[in-house]
């Protein structure tokens, strides 16, 4: 499994040093870590994939693919599932053989872990698009009676069951055991995002480990900077500082990187997004596109390592994204209440607020900013604090995360037991009241005739689980054309370019 503590390899996959340096430059913002560098390609791979077939068709018959989804919904907006999966198999479901393990640096070929989750949002007018990252540690509830576990295990536990299943009728091919046994994995997945998302998902694409490190060969490397040399035994990544080329399983290596960096998970996503930029410079860039070579292995890595859903007709699409510009393109991740959160079996894991997430991508899909802006009838607004509950001293915690928001707070208090939680608001006053809401975990909202003065009163029934219950944080966006970070809220890295190439950790 990639992140794991497994010393790597002593190959130098095509490393060639670079003789020029640049600075970092300062910014701050807060970011919450990916566990793998497969997905990193995933937007990548499937954006480049409709370029490739649009240019030559031969693809169309090599691919593989997967009864998955059912298709476009009928708003017209198109919402693509990414995935990043952690498997040691090719597209065809073929185990990797033990030297190409080797190559990539890790295990046993049994997993099943979904490494990185990507929802990729286009609208109906095709003019832009919107790519959520869902932490692949997010705790959420998966269907069919799983539970709550992690959403990185829905693959394996949907695969799993199936697989015990379909022995069970007397299927005992290993092929088609495989690949019925996968197609329902991704079916539970499918429906575990779909569930947390509230996003019909019309389509899936599927990018494996090989296809990553295929990838960054076949175009012959992506440039990065770093600003110290490492040396870590457990991801393999061995390089020196500056600027250097990097492919193959140093390509891995230095998007698996946590131990030794200042700053952990935080450094390891600015090289995530420092590598994505670069990767997506080499392979729009002249010299791949006019390369008959390097475009014949990104064909064959694409066919070995690329799943799609049986629905998704690439050539058509390809052609409704031609006006699609690289600036149109955003990287948002979903809201995280805890990124620390302590599970009863599976160890810690990121809690997340499906009515948040929601929310979020709500706003976001309609061309809004992922939070409202503070409307200014707020200034003249009195917030009241109700507890519905039984929880001691929740109405006073979540008085603290309003005043920290610079909402103004008037009675705080206990109130009549209530199951739900919703906000009540003097008619007319409802976009501050709105406000309130979101900044709660998007609690409903009503008018309230009893209510005067603009007063806004907030009540916390026993489903109440936003701010103060626990601690949100969102990472800030991404935007592909320069790749900036916006919403800043912690030191971090310097700011990643499209046009340069960024010097990290």
């Amino acid at each position: 499994m990639i992140g794991g503590a497994r010393p790597g390899s002593d190959r130098d996959d095509h490393t060639v040093p670079i003789a020029r340096v640049r600075p970092a430059r300062g910014r701050r913002g807060w970011r919450t870590g990916a566990r793998i560098a497969v997905a990193l390609a995933s937007t990548a791979v499937f954006a480049f994939s409709g370029y490739l077939w649009s240019t030559f068709g031969r693809l169309q018959g090599g691919m593989a693919t997967s009864d998955v989804t059912s298709g476009a919904g009928p708003d017209g907006a198109v919402d693509i599932l990414l995935v990043g999966l952690d498997g040691r198999t090719d597209a065809q479901g073929n185990a990797l053989p033990e030297e190409m393990l080797r190559e990539l640096r890790t295990g046993d070929s049994g997993s099943s872990l979904t490494d990185t989750l990507i929802l990729l949002h286009i609208p109906e007018d095709r003019s832009r698009a919107v790519a959520y990252s869902l932490p692949r540690d997010s705790y959420v509830s998966i269907p069919d009676g799983h539970g709550q576990h992690k959403i990185n295990s829905a693959y394996g536990r949907g695969k799993a069951t199936a697989r015990a299943e379909l022995q069970s009728e007397g299927v005992s091919d290993p092929a088609e055991l495989e690949r019925r046994s996968n197609d329902a994995g991704r079916k539970l997945l499918v429906r575990t995002v779909e569930q947390l998302t509230g996003v019909n998902v019309d389509h899936y694409a599927e990018v494996n480990l090989l296809g990553f490190y295929q990838l960054t060969q076949a175009i012959g490397g992506v440039e990065v900077c770093l600003n110290n040399a490492v040396d870590d035994p457990f991801s393999g990544a061995r390089f020196p500082a500056g600027h250097q080329v990097i492919s193959g399983g140093d390509a891995l290596a230095f998007v698996r990187q946590r131990h030794g960096l200042p700053r952990g998970d935080l450094d390891r996503v600015q090289r995530q997004q420092a590598f994505m930029a670069g990767l997506a410079r080499s392979m729009l860039s002249t010299g791949t596109l006019t390369n008959p070579a390097k475009l014949n292995r990104m064909f064959d890595s694409v066919q070995q390592s690329v799943v799609l859903d049986e629905g998704l007709d690439v050539l058509a699409f390809a052609g409704q994204l031609q006006g699609l510009a690289g600036g149109n393109i955003t990287f948002d991740t979903i809201p995280v209440e805890d990124p620390e959160y302590d599970t009863p079996h599976d160890g810690m894991a990121v809690k997340v607020n499906p009515r948040k997430v929601q929310l979020m991508i709500q706003r976001v899909n309609e061309g809004l900013p992922a939070e409202q802006p503070r409307p200014d009838s707020l200034n003249t607004s009195v917030v009241d604090v109700l507890n519905g509950t039984g929880i001691t001293g929740l109405a006073s915690r979540v008085q603290d995360e309003l005043n920290s928001e610079g909402i103004p707070v008037g009675n705080v208090g206990n109130g009549p037991e209530t199951a739900t939680s919703h906000v009540l608001f003097t008619p007319g006053n409802d976009e501050a009241a709105r406000f309130v809401a979101e900044h709660l975990g998007g609690l409903p909202v009503e008018p309230d005739p009893a209510l005067s003065g603009g007063r806004i009163r907030v009540v916390l029934g026993d489903d109440y689980d936003g701010p103060g219950a626990q601690h949100f944080a969102a990472a800030p966006r991404l935007q592909l054309d320069g790749l900036v970070r916006q919403s800043p809220e912690q030191p971090s890295g310097g700011t990643i370019t499209a046009d340069g190439i960024p010097c990290v950790n």
